[in-house]
């Protein structure tokens, strides 16, 4: 069992002699305040605090976050409160110890929302002081070390959340060591005999490995003292999880994995990396495409690294890591070598530097997010870990995840460069939002000034930030849209008993929102929108009389204008798919709006049905946007007929949704198209042009 004095070696070697008393004045503190508590393996309860500070004292951290591991639970477990901390050690070890604690005192309708909330509360705490973060993953580490204990479905639940949410951060903080324990850990508690075998295989394997391993080692070394170099070199063995990831991302055998043999290189200086990665291209021919040097472009965890995959002797393939020794401290310890170079370390204060940034991200991702579950989501996708780096014109460097566009560049950028985007030029030249972004490509975002996300973006961006602000901006702008819309619907019926919204005296209509309990009457119109309430039953009810069928009519006779200007209120049916310059009609749809169909569309006529939801439509004046027009072309089966139809169309200027193919029989085909048309007009010149194909022997708007 561990205890305080064996810790004492450890701070004496790094702390000051005051710091380290205050240590042993928070363990006593601790050990008082969980006396008589005992763990699940039966040991007294402190010993697990202060094994937590043995992990964060190995990681050579601070005092005030030792301080912190030692109380870390009183909170949570015992009757000491906050302030009583604070007046003892003062408020920055009271700020950490309440940050790491959990939501105790609220209730929760799932397992999955309590987790969500406190890794919010978490993350709002880390935005304060980092070292939060650092308290609470040495704190997971010895619960995940400890897990034999606890029942079956505990420890599989622990470990799937660690897998899923601990063990990504620690890599977003470069923390090497503890994600590989936290993943092999893991990996163990959620599918043992998986495990059981890996490990099994991977014994015998190393067995066989030895003496190779032991030959490129020496030649490595051999190579390296000819140049004069002093150099260190490990053969890496690849953890368990990261074996079985890699079986099952790339669908290969064990055998197949452990054919690799991987070394590090460990120098002391910068320049020395880039000599003996020379040295070894010498020594082993490099395989194309696999150089990665990560000293000039760090990753987003401040990791530095030169990377190079070579063929040894009988086509055996050897992975290589060079880097110095600092580095080797960094790609261990991340965040946490900030304290352990602070005097003079700058890449360690660029990793400090690079986990602000990303905490603060989290924390605009928290504000923008609708609830703690959808923040959570946002969070992991966040923690994918495949990059992708990519410049800016004036050459800055953006770091992406594997799989990113151009609008999730956009964001990168800023979130109005993102909101505002319309276009991009990949390398100069024009390319689509959805184009997938590869690594050292220069990347220029185009923006007007007037527009606004689009919601057919969710389909193509993967980073957090693109999609939280999207979804943030457009649940905005949908409520924007509803609101108008539901006034100039209840404006619309209040005409036919010739008064107006505005006309009606303010307390008929608070009362009227107090009877049915809304804060505002922006929430009242957002349901009138949405089809919740319908406009004639809210003027009835707010006119106080029963309305004659004369005046009913009257409201109903009086169209609405559609404008093209509604947003995501008004929607056009896709089964007749309507145009400015069409008879119109519409219906009031629950969460859809308004719906406007052609008026000689056969499913409007199954809603004509419920009369009190039809709604009058007619065009306004000044209608703009475009709208999508259904097309049957029938044309002879010739070669190229499908590009001579397309390329009449562009010659419009008139954009094609899609197309698509049916044979009608040996002699002729039909081809489906939609087509982005202004109105009537607009089509009639289009099927105009159609017709002046030779091979051209019908063309026809689809109805239904």
């Amino acid at each position: 069992m561990q205890t305080i004095d064996a810790l004492d070696g450890t701070l004496k070697s790094y702390l000051e002699p005051e710091q380290t008393r205050q240590i042993r004045r928070a363990y006593y503190f601790a050990e008082q305040a969980h006396f008589g508590q005992i763990r699940r393996s039966g040991e007294p309860y402190v010993t697990h605090p202060l094994a937590v500070a043995r992990i964060l004292a190995d990681m050579h951290m601070d005092h005030q976050s030792l301080m912190a591991a030692m109380l870390h639970d009183v909170i949570e477990d015992t009757g000491i409160n906050k302030a009583a901390i604070g007046k003892q050690f003062g408020a920055p070890v009271a700020e950490l110890v309440d940050g790491v604690s959990k939501l105790t005192q609220m209730e929760f309708d799932s397992l999955e929302e309590k987790q969500a909330e406190n890794f919010q509360k978490m993350a709002l705490a880390m935005a304060r002081d980092i070292r939060v973060i650092l308290v609470k993953l040495a704190d997971r580490l010895h619960n995940m070390r400890t897990l034999g204990v606890l029942p079956t479905s505990k420890a599989r639940r622990i470990a799937r959340e660690t897998l899923e949410i601990y063990a990504p951060i620690a890599m977003r903080l470069g923390m090497n060591a503890v994600r590989m324990e936290f993943e092999d850990l893991g990996f163990s508690a959620l599918y043992p005999m998986r495990a059981r075998r890996i490990a099994a295989a991977t014994r015998k394997a190393r067995g066989n490995r030895r003496e190779l391993v032991e030959k490129i080692t020496h030649q490595i070394e051999s190579s390296l003292a000819q140049e004069g170099h002093t150099a260190e070199v490990i053969g890496r063995e690849k953890h368990l999880y990261s074996i079985y990831k890699k079986m099952r991302s790339k669908k290969k055998s064990f055998s197949e994995i452990m054919d690799i043999y991987a070394f590090r290189v460990i120098v002391d200086s910068v320049d020395t990396c880039y000599r003996v990665l020379g040295c070894i291209h010498s020594l082993y021919k490099p395989v194309p495409g696999e150089f990665k040097d990560y000293i000039a472009i760090p990753k987003a965890n401040g990791y530095q690294s030169l990377h190079t995959v070579t063929m040894g002797m009988h086509g055996v393939p050897i992975e290589v890591q060079i880097r110095t020794r600092e580095m080797e401290d960094m790609a261990n310890n991340g965040i946490a070598a900030h304290w352990l170079y602070k005097s003079d370390g700058q890449s360690a204060n660029g990793s400090h530097a690079r986990a602000r940034e990303w905490v603060q991200g989290l924390l605009e991702m928290q504000q923008r997010a609708g609830n703690s579950l959808e923040f959570i989501e946002s969070v992991k996708i966040d923690l994918f870990p495949d990059e992708i780096y990519i410049f800016t014109p004036k050459g800055r460097i953006l770091e992406l995840p594997r799989g990113a566009t151009a609008v999730d560049f956009a964001y990168a950028v800023h979130t109005d460069v993102g909101n505002r985007c319309v276009a991009c030029r990949i390398n100069r030249r024009l390319a689509p939002l959805s184009e997938p972004l590869e690594s050292g490509q220069t990347v220029e975002v185009l923006t007007a000034k007037g527009a606004r996300p689009n919601p057919a973006w969710f389909n193509y961006t993967v980073t957090a930030k693109a999609r939280t602000n999207i979804r943030h901006f457009l649940k905005h702008q949908r409520r924007e849209d509803s609101v108008a819309l539901g006034k100039r619907l209840l404006d619309k019926t209040l005409a036919g008993f010739e008064t107006a919204l505005d006309e009606l005296p303010v307390h008929l209509l608070q009362e009227y929102l107090q009877r049915l309990g809304y804060a505002t009457s922006d929430d009242l119109m957002d349901d009138i929108a949405r089809g919740e309430r319908l406009p004639s039953v809210v003027a009835q009810q707010l006119l106080g009389e029963p309305v004659d069928a004369r005046a009913m009519e009257t409201s109903n006779s009086a169209p609405l204008a559609i404008r093209g200007t509604e947003g995501f209120m008004v929607t056009y049916a896709r089964c007749c798919r309507p145009l400015p310059g069409d008879a119109i009609a519409g219906y009031l749809s629950p969460e859809r709006g308004v719906v406007v169909h052609r008026e000689s569309c056969r499913n409007l006529a199954e809603v004509r049905a419920k009369p009190e939801r039809l709604i009058a439509l007619r065009w306004d004046d000044s209608i703009t946007g475009e709208f999508i027009a259904h097309l049957r072309v029938e044309v002879e089966n010739r070669r190229g007929t499908i590009a001579v139809i397309a390329t009449r169309i562009n010659s419009m200027g008139v954009n094609i949704e899609k197309i698509s193919t049916e044979d009608k029989d040996y002699q002729f085909t039909y081809v489906d198209l939609e087509v982005q048309v202004n109105n009537r007009v607009h089509l009639a010149r289009i099927l105009r042009r159609l017709r002046g194909i030779a091979s051209v022997r019908r063309v026809s708007r689809l109805k239904n």
